[in-house]
């Protein structure tokens, strides 16, 4: 084992290491392993910064405009819509119909956004059926991310494989080629969740009944006293959130059903204010401020008949700008004329000090306004409100236009011969013209954070081909698996790209993990086409972590889900999408 060596496989290990323990941004990491890679050595600057101008990643920002123009539009929405009609009350028939629109969705945008477009309609459909959401969201989730294995765009994975194979000047993958062995894995994927799967599937409470349950512990009713020094100052000069960390959720006048407690609303004796805080501070509150709090009431957070208020959840959409803001930062209150009541993150309830909290990628938001403000709270684009919202700003008029740039595109890909990256490019600036998305829309469709990602590890694969640090893991893998045969190898490098996704983003595998299977066939002389496959359906089978991607994180706040649900229902899934893969790739994927 040469110094190079050892070098690369310690860069790959601190990378892994990093990833796993999410102690930094993705593509921060990436960008420290460029930076690495090149202050040693192992690359020219040349290289380290040729990712940035590789048409895979150029590809990938370009599919996240054109996704982000099939969103705005409405397109994707209607499509969503109309499958979901079909879906009736069976849990099973759900399932098939919400993991079906799902995988056709995800095989023409990017699969975060397939399970952000439809994930209000489940949440609608799930009430409307009674059927628990947590049963429904992780089929959702699961499916996006095996839609995306049916086309070259449908997952960065593809995109990585087709372009690597094509630098070293190897046969590539077409736009369709992905399809035979995406159909299996899709469709063995369904079979299992409606056979098998639903059976492992958790039965959560709502995500609301159970923060309601929660806050109950918290919030109290508190009478303003004709001497208490509140009255008849503003709600923000009040200094209740402030002083004793209490916040008003609600107050309630005699001549008025509720007002929204906004920080300009004057405080008047006699108002009845809905708080949330723990019981010290309100007893200080009380002794200070002299409140009269009201212990026989009974709490009712959504009075029966009470339309002026409603209690909604809300998730952060993909690539909202607010994430790792606070809601005081955003002034929440003000901009939404609503009020967060708590912060559901990973399991957690978070009722304390709820302003102050940074909000993150998958949190869920259990919200208190009027429904007449539910359109300006996801028109907004930072959250996905889980509620049946009409959209009025959805440019429907542009939705056949949408979609007939994207078919312009698969033809110009499939047909006209031209190169994905320039296809995908002309579908983006063809959806700025006509007006689908303007250029301000058009950057923040694009999930900046996996471009990076992208670029920064591409020069590790080139690396670890250079160094023979890829040649000396496809030896190692061939001499311990060789004597199972091709087939014993190909599960090999199938297994070790789905355990190596978990920790890291399927990309970022990719690129680790591709140049490994290449070199393998090489070895063999088989055809590096079938192993490329082999890794790319391992990197994308992200089941066992609700981590392991953005698609599973974002359905985890609103299922209510405990980090093993994905890991009961997943492990399986990976065995059979394993045996369907190694019974089929042969077939339309000849090794020799």
């Amino acid at each position: 084992m040469t110094p190079d060596i050892l070098l690369t496989l310690g860069i790959v290990l601190a990378a892994v290491v990093l990833f796993a323990t999410e102690k930094l941004r993705v593509d921060v990491i990436a960008l420290l392993v460029l930076l690495t890679l090149t202050l040693v050595g192992l690359v020219s600057p040349e290289e380290a910064f040729s990712g940035f101008s590789s048409p895979a990643v150029i590809t990938v920002w370009a599919v996240y405009i054109v996704s982000g123009g099939l969103f705005r539009s409405g397109a994707a929405d209607v499509l969503g819509a109309r499958i979901m009609a079909l879906a009736g009350n069976s849990e099973a028939r759900l399932i098939f119909v919400i993991m079906l629109a799902s995988g056709i969705l995800s095989a023409f945008m990017n699969n975060i956004g397939a399970a952000a477009v439809l994930l209000p309609a489940v949440a609608g459909v799930s009430r409307q059926s009674g059927v628990p959401l947590s049963r429904l969201l992780i089929p959702l989730s699961f499916a996006s991310l095996m839609g995306g294995n049916m086309t070259l765009i449908g997952t960065p994975p593809n995109v990585l494989a087709a372009s690597i194979l094509s630098e070293r000047g190897l046969a590539t993958l077409g736009f369709f080629d992905f399809l035979p062995m995406g159909i299996v894995v899709f469709s063995s994927g369904i079979l299992y969740m409606v056979l098998a799967g639903r059976f492992l599937l958790p039965t959560h409470p709502p995500v609301e009944t159970e923060q309601l349950n929660s806050l109950r512990e918290y919030v109290s009713e508190v009478r303003i006293s004709a001497e208490s020094p509140l009255a008849g100052k503003s709600l923000y000069q009040s200094g209740l959130g402030a002083d004793y960390d209490l916040s008003v959720v609600r107050i309630l006048r005699a001549e008025e059903t509720s007002v929204m407690p906004l920080p300009s609303i004057n405080i008047r004796a006699g108002d009845l204010l809905i708080v949330e805080g723990t019981v010290e501070n309100l007893l200080r509150a009380k002794q200070d401020l002299r409140l009269e709090i009201e212990a026989e009431r009974t709490l009712g957070l959504q009075q029966e008949g009470d339309a002026n208020l409603q209690i909604v959840e809300a998730t952060l959409a993909p690539r909202a700008a607010i994430a790792g803001k606070t809601l005081r930062d955003i002034r929440f209150r003000d901009r939404y004329q609503f009020t967060a009541l708590a912060i559901w993150r990973q399991g957690e309830i978070i009722t304390h000090r709820l302003k102050d909290v940074r909000l993150q990628f998958g949190d869920t938001l259990l919200l208190q306004g009027a429904p007449r403000n539910l359109p300006a709270l996801q028109e907004g684009g930072e959250f996905l409100v889980l509620e049946p919202v009409r959209i009025e700003q959805r440019r429907w008029h542009k939705a056949p236009l949408t979609v007939a740039i994207m078919l312009l595109v698969l033809g110009l890909t499939t047909i006209g011969g031209l190169h994905v990256s320039l296809a995908m490019v002309l579908g983006s600036v063809l959806m700025v013209l006509t007006g689908c998305l303007d250029m301000d829309e058009a950057y923040q469709s694009i999930e900046w954070r996996s471009v990076f990602l992208i670029a920064g590890m591409l020069p590790l694969g080139l690396a670890m081909e250079s160094s023979g640090t890829a040649r000396f893991l496809a030896d190692t893998l061939v001499s311990l698996l060789g004597g199972f045969g091709v087939m014993g190898v190909l599960a090999g490098i199938y297994i070790l790209a789905g355990l190596i996704t978990e920790p890291m983003s399927n990309a970022a595998a990719t690129v680790l993990i591709v140049p490994i299977g290449i070199d393998i066939a090489l070895e063999l002389g088989a055809d590096p086409r079938t192993f490329v496959l082999a890794c790319v359906i391992g990197a994308s089978t992200s089941f066992l972590t609700p981590v392991g991607h953005q698609a599973n994180v974002l359905v985890f706040g609103p299922g209510g889900y405990k980090f093993t649900d994905f890991t009961r229902v997943g492990a399986p899934l990976n065995v059979v999408i394993l045996i369907a893969t190694l019974i089929f790739l042969p077939i339309f994927w000849p090794p020799f």
